[in-house]
């Protein structure tokens, strides 16, 4: 089955420094019907101004991915760690029994990213952090794998059985993928457009897939694709 949610039908916050869309219920925003998709709980699109951000705060028991769409993120934690992530790249961060971090725009220019909180398959546990380039060009026309709970194909690590996926299609190009029976799928496009399955979706538009599905991603403009395939 598939859901496919619009970014217009997405739940809304803004403040003088954030611009978010929550394709499920998060803060202010609550939709009983969106809780999320299996283990998948949160995936928020955030417009950060420049110089500003999320300060200092806490988080345990979730696995907190971070897609950066433009610009760049800036990273700091109560571990120690330090990094910034730039366009197209990927950090993630296991709570585990608790950390501290703050997640800051230093650019001079907006920075839009996806957020996406994943359950781990259990609470508590050491935290942990990192990062990775993930290069456009190596995932045209092919599902890359940016974080999953193996370390498969060196991708970052989370402590949970699911994959984050990106890919990008030309106009024309086509990619599929199954999603198995008892598994749960989530697709937003970040730039672009395409056909799932005969349905027409643009830029940052999301689509729930409950499996068993096949789907079929058709490039109908050049477009950049994040994916994730989780219990």
């Amino acid at each position: 089955m598939i859901e496919h949610r619009p970014f217009k039908q997405l739940g809304r916050f803004q403040n003088d420094w954030l611009n978010a869309n929550y394709h499920f219920s998060f803060s202010g925003y609550h939709d009983p019907k969106r809780m999320g998709e299996g283990a998948l709980r949160v995936w928020n699109d955030d417009t950060i101004q420049p110089h500003t951000g999320f300060p200092p705060h806490g988080h345990s028991s979730m696995e907190i991915i971070t897609y950066v769409r433009t610009g760049a993120i800036t990273h700091k934690d109560s571990m120690g760690n330090t990094g910034r992530t730039e366009a197209g790249d990927v950090q993630v961060m296991s709570a585990g029994d608790g950390v501290q971090h703050s997640e800051w725009n230093a650019e001079d220019e907006e920075t839009t990213l996806f957020q996406i909180w994943i359950l781990p398959r259990h609470a508590g546990g050491k935290p942990g952090w990192g990062a990775r380039k993930f290069p456009k060009g190596e995932r045209s026309g092919n599902w890359a794998v940016l974080a999953s709970g193996d370390g498969a194909d060196d991708s970052l690590v989370i402590n949970q059985d699911a994959n984050v996926l990106g890919a990008t299609l030309k106009e024309g190009e086509t990619l599929t993928y199954e999603v198995k029976e008892g598994r749960h799928g989530y697709l937003v496009l970040a730039d672009g457009s395409i056909e799932l399955n005969g349905i027409v979706m643009n830029g940052r538009d999301g689509a729930a897939i409950t499996g068993p599905e096949s789907v079929t991603l058709k490039g109908v403009a050049d477009a950049e694709i994040v994916f994730v395939d989780t219990v």
